[in-house]
């Protein structure tokens, strides 16, 4: 691709309480992909790869993130105590504010007058403060309890709040904008900074108009660890714009608290790059869940008043490098989607944003180009990056205010629909009117079934599970009863105790989103932009039943968290069933504190003398886990695994959360002279290559007598280079993933688990040679349950070849070290945890 030169001339007007940057340089501009050509490959998808995990709890806890204050009047000062300053903040280099300066200035913003407020939303997992602030005419309490209670009629009796004169009229608009999701993203950030300073100062009828009528609620930096060290993740290493729906980083969960407590109507997640400026809307597939209809209407005549206000800039490819704007839904045929609920403005419609967007601001400055280019050249793009992602802001603000009615009306119409059970009315030219290209293509929706029930009963296995479930749709803000008699749906018999979701309720998008099995999407489109499939209704391992249809009839109360599911057997041995993540850390407490803790026959049981029971309660009442009446006594003792682990962040973190002691390795730590009488297994999904070790390195392997897990393609090769075990890996298609059927064999590893797992980059194996046994298979017929999976252009790879074949299988060395292989991806993205504990059995073997 040819370069040009030109000459650019950049300045950032100077502030009260913002840098000035100046930058004047002869750069060298490389064309783009403008909207006819295909959009940029997007990073971050796929597994995560092995890095260094920085500074910060590995495991954030799980803790409910605090309610953010309702009905406080505005504004709501908070003295924010400024960080240490750090020198090496990577948002220096770029003239934009490093993280150290943001809290004096929010508290100087605060001061200029009675418009700012700032909450602290939460923590980062490396222990930074998130501010949100709030720009909004003053409240007083009274007036603020009003805005909560007409908040919480548009949610709650939508039917009510569509006829209500006094929310018409008095509501203000909650608008949401994301920061800096992406830590080496950085613009979002300043451009919001701008913007507080801009709305707290001004003294016109327009601001003084806008701020009567809306609240403007800002995350300032949603990763504040990433933004710090220049890293797309936070400090345990987590894309936290993946994580949306699984909400296993602390950050998500602030984020999710957000949306839940301030109910955005419109919303925006500042991103980079791609040049041109990227705005949402998508192309399909899209999410079957929404209310597409009414999200498409606004999302759309927001997207081109963001697109005229970029424009209105100036900015041209010959002088600036910057190219049009793209909107994908008109520009582009697909490849950019909204159909996974992973990301930020994708999930935040289900709490009612009748608008949201990703916004990908034009100029690259990271990676590479912040390693090799000069600081004015990436001070010129950052600033130029910081107007375009004011200008988008500015213009969203412009677009709820001028449409406020209608806005607040849509918002009110999405949650009566989901309360009143109605069908979702499919796009199209009639119903929306003046969106262009509307075609069969964009029609995804989907049959919501008349209530989920997630039944009470005696399964060990599904207890826990149960209870997590029940949790995490209480933390979404989904309705959730318990039975409090037994009760019949669908020609099914239910018992007292049992959770009900009905789906007649405002959220059901999002309920439905976390319980159903979800959709095969092969054949819509030939490519997606990151995973396609995810059901926690299956991955999660609880038992979760669906009914289509019936009379819904349950005397039950709310539920605000899952009832305590803890139990010890009062006498004799007990059994710990070893099929959830939680159970296997208590297991791994005991084993820590010497407890003589034995295998049941079956290999999916721990058998734990009585003489311990106290330690069980202790563990029981912690974790929710059972300890059931053991009728035998156990055969070979188990003993506290220790893992030396080359892997990815979501599978180090799920280590980690079922209690292993996990050491980080990859080739370079094992060239260097590992001490493997500090490790008993060796974990390897990424970051280890056989074939690069020395040979000292391999030695030390082959004679330390640990044991081998490995998962995915590169631990699949790490087992062949070794000569491990006789097995012959075949790659499905690498684009492939999803939520897959699976047959589970009777053993040590996964036996008794669920029927599902996930998938992606799929592999099998074949060529089984003496002594490797099958653990997993994948089922007959097709597996994929849901996501996307074809066969690659030669025909093979597709599902149907995977269809029968050993997913997971085990064996051992010839040295006589236990070795399991995953072909699938139990870990992923620390997701899918009603099959962690098959990881963390094989990590058991001896």
């Amino acid at each position: 691709m040819g370069t040009r030169s030109v000459l650019v001339t950049a300045a950032v007007a100077g502030s009260l309480l913002l840098p000035t940057v100046h930058a004047s340089a002869s750069v060298s501009v490389s064309a783009s992909p403008g909207p006819d050509r295909p959009h940029p490959v997007r990073e971050g998808g796929g597994r995560e790869t092995a890095g260094p995990v920085r500074a910060g709890v590995l495991r954030a806890p799980e803790s409910a993130t605090p309610r953010l204050d309702r009905d406080g009047g505005y504004p709501r000062r908070t003295v924010l105590t400024p960080p240490p300053v750090d020198p090496a903040d990577s948002s220096i280099k770029l003239g934009l504010a490093p993280y150290h300066s943001l809290a004096p200035r929010l508290n100087a913003l605060q001061r200029l007058g009675d418009r700012v407020s700032v909450e602290i939303a939460g923590h980062s997992a490396g222990g930074h403060e998130l501010y949100l602030v709030t720009v909004t005419a003053p409240e007083t309490a009274r007036q603020a309890r009003d805005q909560e209670r007409m908040r919480e009629l548009i949610e709650n009796r939508p039917a009510t709040a569509a006829g209500d004169p006094h929310i018409k009229s008095a509501y203000k608009t909650p608008v949401f904008i994301n920061n800096n999701i992406h830590g080496n993203e950085w613009e979002g950030t300043d451009a919001a900074l701008e913007l507080i300073e801009e709305l707290a100062k001004a003294r016109d009828a327009k601001t003084a108009g806008l701020l009567a009528r809306n609240r403007i609620h800002l995350n300032v930096t949603a990763n504040p660890d990433g933004r710090i060290a220049g890293t797309r993740t936070n400090a345990n290493g987590f894309d936290l714009n993946r994580d949306a729906v699984t909400a296993s980083q602390p950050e998500v969960r602030a984020m999710r608290q957000i949306a839940v407590d301030k109910q955005p109507a419109v919303m925006l997640d500042l991103h980079g790059y791609v040049n041109g400026t990227l705005i949402e809307p998508t192309t399909p597939p899209h999410g079957e869940n929404y209310e597409y209809d009414l999200f498409l209407k606004n999302s759309y005549a927001n997207a081109l008043g963001m697109e005229k206000a970029v424009n209105a800039l100036g900015y041209t490819p010959q002088k600036d490098g910057v190219e049009p704007p793209v909107i994908p839904f008109r520009d582009q045929q697909e490849g950019w989607d909204d159909w996974p609920p992973i990301f930020t403005p994708q999930y935040a419609p289900f709490h009612g944003a009748v608008a949201a967007h990703t916004i990908e601001i034009p100029l690259t400055v990271n990676n590479n180009a912040y390693r090799t280019l000069p600081v004015s050249e990436l001070r010129r793009r950052a600033a130029i990056n910081t107007r375009v992602a004011g200008a988008a802001m500015r213009a969203a603000l412009d677009y709820t205010h001028t449409h406020r009615a209608s806005v607040i009306a849509d918002q009110i119409e999405t949650f009566r629909r989901g309360a009143a059970g109605e069908a979702q009315r499919p796009v199209s030219e009639q119903t929306v009117p003046g969106v262009p290209g509307i075609g069969p293509e964009d029609v995804y929706t989907t049959a919501f079934p008349r209530a989920y029930v997630i039944p009470a009963g005696t399964a060990q296995r599904s207890t826990v599970a149960a209870a997590r479930l029940v949790d995490h749709l209480v933390a979404n803000d989904v309705r959730v009863e318990r039975a409090l008699t037994g009760f019949r749906l669908a020609g099914r018999s239910y018992p007292a105790g049992s959770y009900v979701v009905d789906m007649h309720q405002p959220k059901r998008g999002l309920a439905h989103v976390i319980l159903a099995e979800g959709r095969d999407i092969s054949a819509d489109v030939s490519t997606m932009y990151d995973i396609s499939g995810w059901s926690l209704g299956l991955l999660w391992g609880a038992t979760v039943e669906k009914a289509q249809r019936g009379d819904l009839k349950v005397i039950g109360r709310p539920v605000h968290a899952a009832a305590p599911t803890g139990y010890v057997a009062p006498w004799g041995d007990l059994r710990l069933r070893l099929d959830d993540p939680k159970e296997l850390v208590a297991l791994n407490s005991l084993l820590a504190r010497g407890v003589a803790v034995r295998r049941s026959a079956d290999g999916g049981s721990a058998i734990v003398p009585g003489s311990a029971r106290g330690q069980a309660r202790a563990l029981a009442a912690r974790y929710g886990v059972v300890f059931a009446a053991a009728k035998e006594r156990g055969g070979a003792p188990l003993e506290r695994t220790r893992v030396a682990a080359a892997v990815g962040a979501g599978e180090l973190s799920a280590l980690r959360g079922m209690g292993f002691d996990v050491v980080p390795v990859s080739t370079e730590v094992l060239n260097a002279g590992f001490d493997w009488s500090a490790a008993d297994v060796l974990f390897v999904s990424s970051g280890l290559e056989y074939e690069e070790l020395t040979p000292a390195a391999r030695d030390a392997l082959r004679t330390s007598g640990a044991g081998v897990v490995a998962l995915g393609p590169e631990g699949a090769a790490f087992n062949a280079a070794a000569g491990l075990i006789p097995v012959t890996a075949v790659e499905g298609n690498g684009d492939a993933n999803g939520v897959v059927r699976v047959v589970n064999a009777a053993g040590p590893v996964a036996s008794g688990g669920p029927g599902h797992t996930f998938v992606y980059s799929p592999l099998w194996f074949t060529g089984l040679g003496a002594g490797v046994r099958v653990e997993q298979a994948y089922a007959a017929g097709n597996p994929l349950v849901s996501g996307h999976w074809r066969a690659a252009e030669d025909g093979a790879g597709g599902p149907e070849d995977a269809a029968g074949r050993a997913a997971a299988v085990s064996g051992r060395t010839p040295q006589g070290a236990p070795v399991v292989l995953f072909g699938t991806e139990p870990l992923f993205r620390d997701h899918p945890k009603g099959v962690f504990a098959q990881v963390g059995r094989a990590l058991l073997l001896r």
